[in-house]
């Protein structure tokens, strides 16, 4: 039984560490909250580079739902790219990751607004059985790369 529990602990320890970081912040001396800063490429945009900070609590059983997020483009944009992802109004998770062991994930989903040719990223957390209201979002105009369509007819959005 001990050795099984120590597994669970070095499983959720491990689940903690994650290569994508690229800053770590301190709340204070005397709280066990930091902020952890990851960068994320879209797998399917591979062009398109996020950083997202979030609330880590590293002696708790649940992290708080703050998050925020920046999307930039840092690589070439294709309309090959563009015509594999998921166009519909709710989009695709293109990152998910667990924040408790209470089934709670922090999730980004990519959305796609084809009328002002730009990619939405949207960080939000979520809860099996609640939402949370808590999210943030970043916007990658695709203007100026190879998968911008000009707009047809009266030129207005």
């Amino acid at each position: 039984m001990y050795k099984r529990l120590g597994l669970v602990l070095a499983a959720l320890t491990l689940g903690g560490c994650d290569n994508n970081e690229v800053g770590d912040v301190s709340l204070g001396m005397f709280t066990t909250k930091d902020i952890k800063i990851e960068v994320l490429a879209d797998p399917l945009v591979p062009g398109v580079t996020c950083h997202m900070s979030n609330v880590v609590a590293n002696l708790n059983l649940a992290d708080p739902s703050d998050m925020a997020i920046s999307c930039r483009q840092t690589g070439e944009i294709t309309s090959e790219m563009i015509a594999a992802i998921d166009k519909s109004k709710s989009g695709d998770i293109v990152f998910k990751k667990s924040k408790s062991i209470f089934l709670k994930s922090l999730k980004i989903r990519r959305i796609y607004d084809q009328q002002s040719q730009s990619l939405l990223y949207l960080a939000y957390s979520t809860k099996e059985t609640t939402g949370s209201y808590k999210h943030a979002m970043s916007t990658v105009p695709l203007w100026g790369t190879k998968a911008y369509q000009a707009p047809t007819g009266s030129g207005q959005l």
